[in-house]
């Protein structure tokens, strides 16, 4: 098994946690950088990226390795989104509040997603050293959150089919739900200082990764766009589409094939 070197101080945990499952996947498969790149199409330097904790692979890689080294694709799956959503929240400026095993309705969906991430107690061997100090044990909070989940689930069923005695059924009045209106997206075109502008935003150096949505993720479209790329339709959604176009966009202009959108990736769309 490699060596790793000790992942970056003040890594976020889920970060670290799921950089730690790439890690042991990337042992199992028994492959070198080379092979994982020749196996998985994306670049031996992305790869260590990924595996030092530097930048997220996309879903695309993850999935590969997962199918590689015979994984656990939902866990890896699972240990990815919490990834994924632990970046957006530093990124935008959001401080984590903690590991919490319900959401702010009091359901136990994000627990549960938690707990498919944790290695089960009885999983054997204890892992390396990087993985022991990020990694949580599994718990009385896994029980809990999951019991949690079946009883909830059985006071709905009991309550759907236990006919009323003698009470009188009252239905409550309808709600009306204001569903928002959906934020559409168009193209401007412009042209400053030598760099293509398309109206929606004007970074060059905003991380973008799959799963992230907004007017930065229609600029990019805008810009995929415009050198003939499809991107799968100007929405401003991070999808499997516009990663596909940001790959190509990258191997058209000789960059790191990650599937992620950088300063330079930035840079070749706007120049």
């Amino acid at each position: 098994m490699a060596r790793w070197r000790t992942l970056p101080a003040g890594l976020d945990p889920a970060i670290a946690r799921f950089v730690v499952e790439l890690r042991e996947l990337k042992d199992t498969s028994g492959r070198t950088l080379k092979e994982l790149a020749d196996d998985t199409g994306y670049s031996s330097s992305s790869w260590e990226r990924y595996l030092s904790g530097r930048s997220l692979p996309p879903r695309a890689a993850v999935e590969a390795l997962a199918r590689i080294a015979g994984g656990d694709v939902v866990r890896l799956l699972a240990c990815f989104e919490m990834a994924v959503h632990a970046s957006q929240s530093q990124q935008a400026g959001v401080p984590e509040t903690g590991t919490s095993d319900a959401a702010p309705d009091g359901t136990p969906a994000a627990g549960t997603v938690a707990a498919l991430c944790e290695p089960d107690a009885d999983a054997g061997a204890e892992p390396g050293a990087d993985a022991a100090e990020h990694r949580p044990r599994v718990g009385w909070r896994r029980i809990i959150t999951l019991g949690g989940a079946a009883a909830l689930g059985a006071v709905i069923t009991l309550l759907a089919v236990q006919p009323s005695q003698g009470a009188v059924a009252c239905s409550p009045a309808p709600t009306r739900i204001a569903v928002p209106k959906p934020v559409t997206y168009t193209c401007a075109y412009s042209r400053k200082a030598g760099l293509w502008y398309a109206g929606n935003s004007t970074t060059n150096t905003q991380q973008l990764v799959v799963d992230m949505s907004g007017p930065n993720v229609a600029e990019l479209q805008c810009l995929l766009q415009r050198t003939g790329i499809t991107p799968g339709g100007i929405d401003g959604q991070f999808g499997p589409l516009t990663e596909l176009a940001v790959i190509q966009a990258q191997k058209k202009f000789h960059l790191d094939i990650d599937g992620q959108v950088g300063p330079h990736t930035w840079t070749a769309l706007r120049g």
